[in-house]
C-alpha cells in the first residue's frame, strides 16, 4: 500500500468514527491477515501512522475542520471559530455551571489527586455532595485511589473525558494558572473559571457522520 492509499484509509477511518482513534486502533486499519481473515501482523507501524497523520494535518489546514490529537486518541472536528455558524442550524446553549462546581471542578483540575477534604479546606466551605456527584456524571471526574489515612477517603482527579470535551490532549494544556489555595486563589481561580466557562462556550463540534441508509430490499 502506497503513502497516498494509507492516508486515504486513515482519513475515512477517522471521518467514519464515533469515537476518537488510538494509534493501536488506527494500526488494525493496516494489518495483514491469514486465510480465515484474523490479524497476524500490522502492515504500518505506529512512527508510520504518525507522519501519515502530521501529513494529513497539513492537508486539511485553513479549512472548516481539523484533526486534533486528544487524550483518547485522533478524531476529525470543527474549527472554534465555526462554532458561530454551525449554532445557526443546530443552536446549542452550553451549560452553566455554578460557581461552586468551578471553584471544585478547578481545584481537583490543578492539584490532583485531592480528597474532599482538600477541597473544602482550600474553598473554605463544605462540599456538596451533588457537585461531585454532577461532575462524575458528566464524566469528568473520577476517583484516582484513597489516601492511606485514618477512613482513606476518596482521591479524585479529572478523567480522559474532561481532557477530550475541552478538546485537550494533556493536562498541562489547560489555562495557566497561580498557586491555587496561596495568596491570590481567588483571582486565580476566577481567571480558571473564565477559562474553562470559555473552552465550554466555544468547545469544538465532532464531524458528525450520519448511519448508512438500509439497503434497499430485493
Amino acid at each position: 500500500m502506497n503513502t497516498d492509499e494509507a492516508k486515504r484509509v486513515l482519513e475515512t477511518a477517522l471521518l467514519c468514527a464515533r469515537e476518537p482513534l488510538t494509534i493501536h486502533g488506527m494500526k488494525k486499519l493496516f494489518a495483514d491477515t491469514d486465510a480465515a481473515g484474523r490479524p497476524v501482523g500490522s502492515g504500518v507501524g505506529s512512527d508510520t501512522i504518525k507522519i501519515l497523520l502530521e501529513e494529513l494535518r497539513q492537508d486539511w489546514q485553513g479549512r472548516g475542520i481539523e484533526i486534533v490529537s486528544l487524550a483518547s486518541g485522533w478524531r476529525f472536528q470543527s474549527r472554534p471559530e465555526m462554532k458561530t455558524y454551525l449554532d445557526r442550524i443546530a443552536p446549542e446553549k452550553p451549560p452553566k455551571y455554578s460557581r461552586a462546581t468551578l471553584e471544585t471542578l478547578a481545584i481537583i483540575a490543578y492539584r490532583q489527586p485531592v480528597t474532599r477534604g482538600d477541597i473544602e479546606e482550600i474553598r473554605g466551605v463544605a462540599v456538596n455532595s451533588q457537585t461531585i456527584k454532577m461532575l462524575e456524571d458528566r464524566g469528568w471526574i473520577d476517583v484516582l485511589g484513597h489516601r492511606e489515612v485514618a477512613g482513606r477517603p476518596a482521591l479524585l482527579g479529572t478523567t480522559k473525558q474532561f481532557l477530550d470535551d475541552l478538546g485537550l490532549a494533556s493536562l498541562s494544556q489547560l489555562p495557566p494558572l497561580q498557586q491555587v489555595g496561596d495568596a491570590g486563589a481567588g483571582r486565580s481561580l476566577e481567571a480558571l473559571e473564565a477559562a474553562l466557562q470559555q473552552f465550554d462556550d466555544t468547545s469544538p463540534v465532532e464531524v458528525p457522520i450520519p448511519d448508512p441508509a438500509p439497503a434497499s430490499a430485493a
